[in-house]
């Protein structure tokens, strides 16, 4: 028997100088980390596709209509849909909504980790499908770069300080209090600052500067 199908969705940026990956911006110039964006985008939906645990989604933002976000749903075959208004967490908890009524499980993730491979992607999705309610992977930062559901509780989201070191530790503990069954798997480094440039695949650092403008 097949296991039950678990959505991936990808939280992404248009990768717009100025726009994405502006704190990288010291190390790269805006034009640099926007183009580093781009790669990174690229690089998340093809380890999705790659894990063939079911349908993957781009979830856009400001809109779908940036030509990164229409080439990427044209090579990689993927779903585009915008994010709704709101900070992190409603973001996520809208998306998680939408997901879990078509799909038994979801896997949420960013763009920020080039560590997160179909590996890391299969692993969670196998947590969910025993039986647990949610799996994370975090960040080495104190965040996550990783949330897979069965189920919602928007307690999970609401007024959490996001982009801080106590996310992760605050999630543990809304996770607790839910009486929720969950699992972590080992914490990943993500690419946020002009330190953790050093995170990132050469081949991605290397492979030039171009932009998608048509």
């Amino acid at each position: 028997m097949r296991p039950p199908r678990c959505e991936v969705i990808v939280l992404a940026k248009a990768p717009e100088p100025g726009y994405a990956k502006t704190r990288l911006i010291p190390a790269l110039g805006a034009y640099g980390a926007a183009a580093l964006a781009e790669r990174l985008l690229r690089h998340t939906l093809a380890s999705a596709c790659a894990a063939e645990i079911g349908p993957v989604e781009l979830c856009c933002t400001p809109d779908t209509g940036h030509p990164a976000f229409l080439a990427c749903a044209r090579d990689f075959n993927v779903a585009l849909s915008r994010q709704c208004d709101g900070d992190l967490g409603q973001r996520m908890a809208t998306t998680a909504r939408r997901a879990l009524a078509r799909a038994g499980s979801v896997l949420i993730i960013g763009t920020d980790c080039p560590a997160l491979e179909p590996t890391q992607l299969n692993a969670a999705a196998r947590i969910l499908n025993a039986g647990n309610d949610a799996v994370l992977v975090p960040a080495a930062d104190g965040g996550y770069v990783l949330l897979g559901l069965r189920r919602l509780d928007p307690h999970l989201f609401s007024a959490i300080r996001w982009s801080t070191a106590t996310v992760m530790t605050e999630t543990r503990k809304r996770l607790t209090a839910l009486g929720w069954r969950w699992a972590e798997l080992p914490a990943l480094p993500d690419v946020d600052e002009p330190g953790d440039l050093r995170h990132v695949p050469i081949a991605l650092l290397s492979a030039g500067p171009k932009l998608s403008t048509e």
